[in-house]
Formats: structure tokens, sequence, C-alpha cells
């Protein structure tokens, strides 16, 4: 069964044309996501109790069309395929009336929050998200590994911000995002996305942005001053 969570755009979450920011989209599917945790006790406090926790390492977002300020949207979710320590889950959100908004597809590791290590899940997961006769989407993501087509131009270096962080005090995987668009040039609209997630960055820890035009959209990744890069995205046009 697909975890439904029904909600209605607000004008904080919109840009200034009022639709639905790339950032705030993130925020819907992880949301949903996770409400889907917490109504079969799979949520933050047993994720506290036993010292784990998933971590997003990959999304793959295809967007038909943004809604705006006031639409009303059903956001679904759920899993498809748990091996090991990985797990992978499938999200759409919708209108009201059926049509199709936004279709993707994400990646993530059950993580030993004391060690920082991946540890494997339980073997019955599908079953407890009632999820266990759900297929994945069937839609071409593409790969889960970007690789940077050029060499891109290094930007200004920042610091991590406490604002920045989630509940496992590292860079939540949504302000990643939020952090890439503002290289996007004025008026972008990103058609399809790709993220992934490869270290994590806490407080105080220096960002170097580096940024490349590709075909049709933008490569950027957030790196150490070593070069050793936190977060790879792609956004494109068509």
């Amino acid at each position: 069964m697909k975890y439904e969570m029904p909600a209605r755009i607000r004008f904080s979450e919109a840009d200034s044309n009022g639709v639905l920011t790339l950032f705030h989209l993130i925020n819907y599917l992880q949301d949903c996501s996770t409400f889907h945790g917490e109504d079969v006790n799979r949520g933050l406090r047993w994720s506290r109790e036993i010292g784990a926790a998933w971590v997003i390492a990959a999304w793959q977002i295809h967007i038909r069309r943004l809604p705006s300020v006031g639409d009303r949207v059903v956001v679904k979710t759920w899993p498809y395929y748990f091996r090991g320590f990985m797990g992978y889950r499938n999200y759409t959100m919708e209108t009201q009336e059926g049509e199709l908004l936004v279709s993707a597809n994400s990646e993530w590791i059950f993580m030993d929050l004391k060690n920082n290590r991946p540890v494997r899940t339980e073997k019955n997961l599908l079953e407890i998200f009632g999820a266990e006769h759900e297929e994945k989407l069937p839609e071409e993501f593409g790969e889960r590994k970007i690789i940077l087509t050029q060499q891109g131009e290094q930007q200004e270096t920042f610091y991590i911000r406490d604002y920045h962080l989630d509940t496992n005090h590292h860079v939540n995987n949504g302000q990643y995002i939020r952090m890439a668009e503002q290289y996007l040039e004025q008026g972008f609209q990103t058609v399809h996305f790709r993220a992934e997630y490869k270290n994590q960055a806490y407080l105080g820890d220096a960002v170097v942005p580096r940024i490349c035009r590709v075909e049709n959209g933008y490569q950027i990744s957030l790196e150490n001053p070593e070069g050793i890069s936190y977060f790879t995205a792609e956004f494109l046009a068509i």
C-alpha cells in the first residue's frame, strides 16, 4: 500500500512567481517518508533508541509541473526494495484530481550513527511498511552516480551554519539543494534532477562550490577545501 500525505502549497514555500521551489518539493517528499516511518513505529524515536537512521544517498526526480500557492496536492511514497544496508523508495506528487506532477526515486543507506558506518536493516521491512506488493515506478531515472563532464568554475567558499543541520546533526539533504540552486541562472526551470550524497558535512565545515555548465543545464559539486565532494547535483531543463 502506498502511504499518502495530503497537503496544500503554502506561500512560504513558493518562489517569486508563486510556484513551489525545488527545495520545498524535496521537503514534501522527505516529510512524507518520515511520516510513513513514524506511523509504522520506525520513526525518529525508534532511530534514537537503536542508534541508527536512514541517510539519503541519491535522488532522481522528474518534474512535469510544479504546483502553485494554494494548490492542494497528494504526496505518495512506498519502499520497493531493501538489500543489506540499502533501501529504495519511490514518490509521486499529484493533484487532488490525480494529475501526476512529480515522480521520484531515492536510495538510502542505514547508518550506525555512533560509528558512522552502514549496518544491515531488518529483513521484513517491506512488510513492516505495508509495501510488500508495491513495485517500483516504470520510469528511467538515470544513474545514481553523477560524473562531472568538466572541471567547472570554482566559487567563493562558505561555511556550514546551525540552520543547515537536521536531527542527525549533519547537513539536511534539502539544504544541499538550496545551496546549489543559488548558482543557477535566474528563471532556470528544472525538469530533471539528480543528486548524489557522498560525504556528510557538519557545523563549521568549509564548502567550496564548483559549477559546470552542461547542455540543457548545470552540474554542481559542493566540496571540501581538499576537493572531496559532499554533494553533487545535476539540474536539467529538458
